[in-house]
């Protein structure tokens, strides 16, 4: 068992009159947490608002950017170049830090969301577009994203730490990627086999892929989604085990 892990949940995802989770209790549950800066998700209201939760709760505040897809939650593959990923990501970026700051607090770390960040784990032009604007904006910003990806080597080579994520909440295909939502076995809401897997991966560092092999992961982090049924219950169930098991919740940040 590993002595302390990070566990990052997706936050800030409500805009409008729409409603996403239930971030006033989540954020009393993890240690990071991956607001949405208003295009994938989330508003300038609902920034400034996690930001102020995120300074109460001493939760580190990481910066979750996506492609502009209020309509589809980010979830879409749409066909940005490299430039005008690495534009919308200081654009994203630059907006919740500027929320931070009046809130007491800075962003520390960023993580895409949704399409974009299946993208950056296989497409290097994006994932090197994306990592240097991070380091442009910031060279103290870490970024965390997949393990053993595009975006990990990207990460590297513009001299930003680094810091390697697992799901809890999804399930896993052969080859390190997450299985595609609607097949089975893609979305784990049941806390009990939530907190499995989450004590499987902080004492071993890995988990099942859904044909059974074993998939290495090695994280920093583990990730609860703030959208998925029953978060608050999987997140007070995970991080009960952990506590149980001896593994301290830490940011990596």
């Amino acid at each position: 068992m590993r002595p302390a892990i990070d566990l990052n949940s997706d936050l800030g995802e409500s805009f409008g009159a729409w409603r996403v989770g239930d971030d006033a209790a989540m954020f009393g549950l993890v240690s990071s947490a991956n607001v949405a800066c208003g295009f994938h998700a989330g508003d300038p209201i609902t920034m400034l608002a996690s930001a102020r939760r995120a300074a109460e709760h001493g939760v580190v505040l990481g910066a979750h950017p996506g492609y502009r897809d209020l309509a589809g939650f980010g979830r879409r593959a749409l066909d940005a170049t490299p430039a005008e990923v690495a534009a919308e990501l200081v654009v994203q970026l630059g907006g919740l830090d500027g929320a931070a700051r009046v809130a007491g607090t800075r962003v520390r770390y960023v993580k895409a969301h949704g399409a974009l960040y299946h993208r950056l784990a296989a497409d290097a032009s994006a994932a090197h577009a994306f990592a240097e604007a991070v380091a442009a904006y910031d060279p103290s910003l870490v970024v965390l994203g997949p393990p053993a990806s595009a975006l990990e080597q990207a990460a590297d080579a513009s001299g930003l730490a680094y810091a390697r994520e697992a799901f809890v909440d999804r399930g896993y295909a052969a080859d390190g990627s997450l299985a595609p939502r609607g097949e089975p076995g893609s979305v784990i809401d049941d806390p009990a086999a939530a907190a499995d897997r989450a004590l499987e991966l902080a004492e071993t560092g890995g988990i099942a892929a859904d044909d059974g092999r074993r998939v290495e992961l090695a994280p920093d982090s583990l990730c609860l989604h703030g959208d998925t049924p029953g978060a608050v219950a999987i997140a007070r169930a995970v991080r009960a085990v952990l506590e149980s098991a001896g593994c301290r919740i830490e940011a990596f940040a």
